[in-house]
């Protein structure tokens, strides 16, 4: 914590360059700081092609018939 605290835009960068950092607290280790790996979703999702299957002309459902629908409540 202490090289946090004395250098923060420090730690970022080195965080931000791909380095993993475990932060301690009077020696006891309390987090880890490592960087947000982007990916991105295949083309192959299901998520992706939603619009190739949904309904067209369909009524639109309320958020009660959606839950229904979903989770059977």
């Amino acid at each position: 914590m202490l090289e946090m605290r004395k250098d923060p835009v420090k730690v970022i960068r080195q965080v931000q360059s791909g380095r993993r950092m475990l932060l301690t607290y009077r020696g006891k280790p309390v987090m880890t700081l490592e960087p947000i790996v982007e990916t991105r979703a295949a083309e192959s999702d299901a998520f992706y092609r939603l619009a190739d299957v949904a309904a067209r002309n369909g009524k639109n459902l309320t958020n009660r018939e959606m839950d229904k629908a979903i989770y059977g409540v």
